[in-house]
């Protein structure tokens, strides 16, 4: 990989999280560094929800499944001395492209000045949608295997369940992956009632998005792709109108 060799050449890689979508769930570090920036690099789509901020940048851009090879294009600029963003949705580092970006540095065994910009992610804004169902300790697990295997995926889950731990799914199922969430929900009705309320978010903070409460016997029942979050509650996951509440024990003193 080509690096600067003159001294005055001071390029810096910003890893930054752009939230879910919505420009109000931006935060303002997040769109001061990418105005900053010379080059801009993320995933075709997560570069629409930021087109507002791209006028004169350098945009390197790719589509799903290219993340190393946009990832080594904007180390390679920044080498060359120029400030580059690389966007993730969401946080950076929640499935995003900050470990990545450390790896391959860490591999490639250059000197460069990295920040990691921190955003909104898609658990925190679907559950701000259902209510307030992350209030205790809770749990992200991706179901996708494409880099994790399934058997590692699988003891995850199952000590989540054992656990009573509220869980956020990512990745639950797409047109050719199904069999990861029933197997899912399959382990979770192993320690949970099929009562167990679990919210579906789709599109989180996004003009389309949709919200379905549903349990944990029903949820199959219930649309869900690559774009939704799944929050299966515990046994203090309750309903609060039309609110989704884990309690924290405020009011455990009346019971």
């Amino acid at each position: 990989m080509q690096q600067c060799d003159h001294s005055h050449c001071q390029g810096k890689l910003f890893v930054v999280g752009i939230g879910p979508g919505n420009a109000l769930d931006r935060t303002i570090r997040a769109e001061k560094t990418i105005r900053g920036s010379e080059v801009v690099a993320g995933y075709d789509r997560y570069l629409g929800f930021i087109a507002d901020l791209l006028q004169d940048k350098e945009v390197i851009s790719s589509g799903m499944t290219r993340e190393r090879e946009r990832c080594a294009k904007a180390i390679q600029a920044a080498l060359q001395g120029r400030q580059v963003s690389l966007v993730s949705s969401g946080d950076a580092g929640i499935y995003g492209m900050a470990g990545l970006a450390l790896e391959m540095i860490r591999e490639l065994d250059v000197d460069l000045e990295i920040e990691i910009i921190p955003g909104v992610s898609a658990a925190q804004a679907g559950a701000a949608a259902l209510g307030a169902p992350l209030m205790l300790d809770f749990a992200c697990v991706s179901l996708s295997d494409l880099l994790v295997s399934w058997q590692e995926i699988e003891r995850r889950i199952k000590a989540l369940a054992e656990a009573d731990m509220v869980t956020v799914l990512y990745n639950p199922q797409s047109k050719k992956r199904v069999r990861q969430i029933q197997r899912t929900r399959e382990i979770f009705l192993d320690h949970r009632p099929g009562s167990t309320l679990v919210g579906l978010v789709r599109n989180a903070s996004l003009q389309d998005q949709v919200l379905t409460l549903t349990d944990l016997e029903h949820m199959l029942d219930k649309d869900m792709d690559m774009r939704t979050v799944v929050i299966i509650g515990n046994s203090r996951t309750s309903k609060a109108g039309p609110w989704l509440v884990t309690t924290r024990g405020y009011f455990d003193d009346k019971k």
